[in-house]
């Protein structure tokens, strides 16, 4: 079985019956071969470290990367801790991956807003604890601890993880992380320059610009597909994202903003409660489908597996380290890495 170190996918896309779905998701995915296994962490059945642990149990070969949890949700030796016994556990293969959060919802469950300076502060705790220092009296904007220690015998280099969306952060993650992962339905222009910050950032901190992986966030979503289902992965997904942080979005991808204003004063999308693509009926969706321009939809790998293939390696081509196959099981996705595969095979034209 070829490796495709390049591939990811995240686990327990969308809502999940159950967590137990990860167990067979994992085992498939290692066996077609992909690289890396994402874990997002959502407060229900979505716990981080429990998954990190059951995908460790099940699998030894792919990567096990978080993207993301959140660094202010665990005091940091809880954090440092369950990242040095994955790192154990796996052999090498997990990265603690971070990421900002949704603000509004840390609001309203009392926690603090994450700023960048906290990650980065953070980061750093982490590797000087992982290379087994105590650190005495930390005061810094991460917060403020007496004696932060885990074992003075560690010397381990884990790697770290960044979601990333704005300038701050994409720089942010060349800088001081390994593993930089970008949101879904970027568009080429906005990748690209994704890339080329990240990159940027890493050269003038005095790290190899290419030790920083880039991940492209991909929508893929075959027409092998059934139609209701596409549809909740595509319109559905993207109205989500709307939905949550549309601002940020349209600015990322320099889209009209009196799309989003239209989109959002809907009489079905502002009187909308929840996601839209967890509960939306496939009549409603086809409602939000017209409120959506197809430019917006573009950035994503549609249509038959050749051809979802052939839009992944793209994301390659255009900077991307790496192409997170995002919103499909393995299950859905095993016509695609199979023609994927036959397209890294095949003999170069003429």
């Amino acid at each position: 079985m070829a490796r495709h170190p390049e591939l990811g996918f995240y686990t327990l896309a969308g809502a999940p019956g159950s967590p137990r779905e990860l167990l067979d998701e994992v085992r498939d995915a290692e066996a077609m071969g992909l690289g890396a296994c994402f874990v997002s962490e959502r407060f229900n059945v979505k716990e981080a470290s429990t998954l990190c642990g059951a995908a460790a149990a099940v699998s030894e070969e792919v990567r096990i990367i978080t993207a993301a949890t959140n660094h202010n949700t665990r005091h940091p030796i809880v954090t440092a801790s369950y990242a040095t016994t994955m790192h154990f556990l796996t052999g090498g293969r997990f990265t603690l991956g971070i990421g900002r959060g949704i603000a509004p919802l840390q609001d309203a469950f009392g926690m603090s807003r994450i700023t960048t300076a906290q990650m980065e502060d953070f980061a750093g705790l982490m590797r000087r604890l992982w290379h087994g220092e105590t650190i005495v009296g930390h005061d810094g904007p991460a917060g403020s601890w007496p004696v932060l220690r885990l074992d003075p015998a560690f010397d381990e280099d884990i790697p770290l993880g960044i979601v990333a969306f704005g300038p701050n952060t994409l720089e942010l993650g060349g800088r001081a992380f390994d593993d930089v992962i970008l949101h879904t339905f970027f568009t080429d222009e906005t990748l690209v320059r994704c890339v080329e910050t990240v990159k940027r950032a890493a050269e003038r901190a005095g790290r190899d610009p290419a030790s920083v992986r880039v991940w492209s966030c991909y929508a893929t979503v075959g027409d092998h597909l059934p139609e209701p289902l596409r549809l909740k992965k595509t319109v559905g997904r993207l109205a989500t994202y709307l939905q949550a942080y549309g601002d940020l979005m349209v600015s990322t991808n320099d889209w009209d903003p009196t799309v989003l204003e239209r989109f959002r004063s809907d009489p079905f999308v502002s009187g909308f409660r929840g996601s839209i693509d967890a509960t939306a009926t496939t009549e409603e969706l086809e409602h939000v489908a017209t409120l959506l321009p197809e430019e917006w939809l573009a950035p994503a790998a549609t249509g038959s597996p050749e051809r979802c293939a052939t839009a992944a390696r793209g994301q390659l081509d255009l900077g991307a380290d790496g192409v997170i196959l995002h919103g499909a099981s393995p299950t859905d996705l095993a016509p695609i890495v199979e023609a994927y595969a036959r397209s890294s095979t095949a003999p170069p034209p003429g």
